[in-house]
């Protein structure tokens, strides 16, 4: 062989491993695509078992939902009008306790004192009076005959209506005595329960003191101030119009029991400015005990029912082009619709376009899922069936 015929040779070894390369990549490609990591036909073909639900129309609760604090109707602190030593106190602390009872009582013996003193001044110009008044009849009776002058007669008449007036002094005296004794006797302004004693037996007490005595906080019925957002209120003064006395649920602070049902008792006059919120209160009988005075709450406030065609929330996805679901059509394929939805309430999401009734929308299984997957339906549930059963849990 001569040594021109060697390039040659290297010419034609090149061409036959670039065409090897070329059948071994192709190869590759065609088993990759035949794995079930391919984007290709072999990921249409597989199958995906998947739980569905079909959408259905039914009533929906329409709710808002806000966060709130227990306040009592009434809250008091019970303090004394007199000065004076605290003798008894008649109650346990914690007690419930109704209007009127007694609380405490406040040495009354000083006031005793003031009330017969006041009542003795009384009777004395009492006595006074009716001596000036019989004698002003005589003056009157002798001015006729002429054994009394007028001037003098003038006097006797004044002196009766100085006398008169101080009747009028005295028995506000009296009265007054009489109110300061019977402040001795500290009563329950309301009915509610009592809270921590801040004075023990045997204290002075004063009028002034700003702690008081103990406080008292009216727990049965008892309310809850909540606030709704202003973009809210339209469907809620549009509620409050149709039924007045809306129905309120209270919930624990993880929205997993609920604790109270009431009714919407006040809408307040305005919105505050500063967080843009309407503040509300609702009503509850409380015979349980079951709300406690600056307790947190969660609340949901009824509007009403409204038809709507209802999905599962666990249905619906997110993504850059807005909310979807994959419903299974008759083929057993999965397909992507873009929904919009509406209100939601207890697991249930209302759907306003894009499903019909009788859509058999996927609830599990949903990974991996794209347009023309096949699925296998391994059971079906409706919607109403998802959401009793969330409830349950």
């Amino acid at each position: 062989m001569s040594v021109a015929e060697n390039p040659r040779r290297r010419g034609a070894g090149r061409l036959l491993a670039v065409a090897l390369l070329v059948v071994v990549a192709g190869l590759a490609g065609w088993m990759w695509l035949r794995s079930d990591g391919g984007a290709g036909p072999a990921a249409v073909d597989r199958t995906v078992p998947v739980r569905v639900a079909r959408a259905s129309a039914e009533p929906l609760v329409l709710r808002l939902k806000a966060v709130g604090t227990v306040t009592p109707l009434h809250s008091v602190v019970v303090r004394s009008r007199v000065d004076g030593e605290l003798l008894r106190l008649h109650f346990q602390e914690g007690q419930q306790v109704k209007a009127g009872d007694l609380l405490a009582q406040i040495d009354p013996r000083p006031y005793e004192v003031k009330l017969a003193q006041a009542q003795g001044t009384q009777q004395q110009n009492l006595a006074e009076l009716e001596n000036a008044e019989r004698q002003l009849q005589r003056y009157r009776e002798l001015q006729k005959q002429n054994y009394v002058s007028g001037q003098e007669l003038s006097d006797q008449q004044s002196k009766v209506r100085q006398l008169q007036g101080r009747r009028l002094s005295d028995q506000a005296s009296v009265d007054e005595a009489r109110l300061q004794l019977q402040y001795t006797r500290i009563t329950a302004p309301v009915s509610g329960r009592v809270g921590l004693r801040r004075l023990d037996v045997g204290n002075l007490v004063r009028a002034g003191d700003a702690d008081g005595l103990v406080t008292l906080a009216q727990t049965a019925p008892i309310s809850v101030l909540f606030t709704v957002p202003e973009p809210e209120l339209p469907a809620l003064l549009d509620a409050v119009q149709a039924q007045p006395g809306l129905v309120v649920e209270a919930w624990d602070r993880g929205e997993s029991r609920a604790l109270a049902q009431g009714r919407l008792s006040s809408v307040d006059n305005r919105i505050d400015t500063a967080t843009g919120t309407l503040k509300l209160r609702a009503q509850f009988d409380n015979d349980g005990q079951a709300l406690f005075p600056n307790q947190f709450v969660n609340v949901r406030l009824q509007l009403g029912e409204q038809s709507a065609l209802l999905i599962p929330d666990a249905a619906v996805q997110f993504g850059s082009q807005g909310n979807y679901v994959h419903i299974v059509d008759r083929d057993n394929k999965a397909q992507r619709r873009t929904v919009v939805l509406g209100p939601a309430d207890a697991g249930r999401v209302a759907v306003r376009s894009g499903l019909q009734a009788g859509d058999q929308v996927v609830i599990e299984g949903i990974d991996g899922l794209e347009d023309g997957t096949a699925v296998e339906i391994v059971a079906e549930q409706p919607a109403a069936g998802v959401a009793a059963a969330r409830a349950g849990e």
